[in-house]
């Protein structure tokens, strides 16, 4: 049986807790472009990184609670996060175009930017959570890359559904020269911040 509830779709954040044995089962929130998301992504204006980050983060757990809830399905810890790539303290989020892509990939070459991920987890139920949360930042250097190696990663496609428009576990890791701070966070979910959420709520990482 599962431990825990991932609010993610992404498969990355699934290896990851695979990786370490957490039990968990996939809670889907709507993301269907006929029907409003459950959760609105978009960077209120004026809004710095890491409090957009944090309150994505935040906000995915505590939805993902709810729709436990309205699906009358039993409570179990609901853990959620977001990941941002953050460049001259504007975030780079998932490229909507292949045009967009080479744009980000472009600003990255030859420069270090900041990967912040939170971690949001919601141990218990009722109507007024506050998720535990814990972030992770690291700091990336990129080598310059030339627009011949910009147009074939891009052409991968793999860019497409990655924050800054680059998988570092992928293709994009010959583009890396430096990396200060946790892989598995600019993956997409910091394990060690992770486990230390999930002991406070009682869970038991092997």
């Amino acid at each position: 049986m599962a431990d825990i509830y991932l609010a993610s779709r992404s498969p990355r954040r699934r290896e990851l807790l695979n990786q370490i044995g957490v039990r968990f089962e996939t809670l889907l929130l709507r993301h269907e472009p006929r029907r409003p998301a459950d959760v609105d992504e978009s960077q209120q204006p004026s809004e710095s990184a890491h409090v957009y980050v944090e309150r994505i983060a935040r906000e995915k757990a505590i939805c993902g609670a709810r729709v436990l809830v309205a699906r009358s399905q039993v409570f179990r810890p609901v853990l959620a996060a977001d990941t941002v790539v953050v460049l001259d303290g504007k975030v780079l989020g998932k490229p909507d175009s292949r045009a967009q892509a080479a744009q980000f990939l472009q600003r990255l070459g030859g420069r270090t930017h900041e990967v912040r991920t939170v971690v949001a987890l919601v141990a218990t139920p009722g109507p007024n959570v506050d998720p535990l949360m814990a972030t992770s930042v690291s700091q990336v250097t990129m080598r310059s890359i030339s627009e011949e190696e910009v147009e074939r990663y891009c052409a991968s496609n793999e860019p497409m559904d990655k924050a800054g428009a680059y998988a570092i576990q992928g293709r994009a890791a010959i583009f890396v020269e430096r990396l200060e701070g946790s892989y598995s966070g600019v993956v997409g979910l910091p394990l060690a911040e992770t486990a230390s959420l999930l002991v406070r709520a009682g869970i038991r990482v092997p």
